[in-house]
């Protein structure tokens, strides 16, 4: 049994009653579990599994497939302050997508783990902005080793470039926040 901290990245509805969940950890990296019977309105699951979330997890690793058995959960950090505004809700959304671009399953990345808990954190307490989304853009192409693509490059250029596509609410983002 692996045990981790984990930031909740995607929740994707498997059963009537289950749901596969995306998690992003520090010691394994990106991680896909089933919870079962997480959509039961008395299940052990029941309001430890939303986005965002960071929850302590326990799992069964699986030794046919990349889709382990989420057999614990025990909330940690619920970051109700980005459910009060849709525009930090946007952003956060923003900071997951791009995160799950730039990873592979199964492979540990501490630095951008910490990146992503630092932008939900401050995203709990401050409002949605443009140097928020440019600083996580530039420290995430810092952390991939791609920033120094040459000079004047940006780092969503930078990052386009190595991931082939961004987020498609980079623009109205950017718009938004200008």
């Amino acid at each position: 049994m692996e045990s981790a901290t984990a930031l909740l990245l995607r929740r994707t509805r498997y059963s009537e009653t289950s749901l596969i969940v995306t998690w992003l950890t520090e010691e394994h990296g990106k991680v896909k579990t089933i919870a079962k019977g997480a959509l039961r309105p008395k299940g052990v699951f029941s309001g430890k599994l939303d986005l965002f979330f960071e929850v302590a997890i326990a799992y069964q690793r699986s030794s046919r497939s990349e889709l382990h058995t989420l057999r614990e959960a025990v909330l940690r950090t619920p970051f109700d302050g980005l459910r009060r505004d849709f525009g930090r809700m946007e952003l956060a959304c923003y900071f997951v997508e791009l995160v799950e671009l730039a990873i592979e399953p199964d492979h540990p990345e501490p630095e951008i783990y910490d990146l992503l808990l630092r932008g939900l954190r401050y995203l709990e307490s401050h409002p949605a902005n443009l140097r928020a989304l440019l600083h996580f853009e530039n420290e995430l192409a810092t952390a991939l080793g791609i920033q120094g693509d040459g000079p004047g490059i940006a780092a969503h250029t930078a990052l386009l470039r190595t991931l082939h596509r961004l987020p498609t609410a980079r623009p109205g983002l950017v718009a938004k926040m200008a």
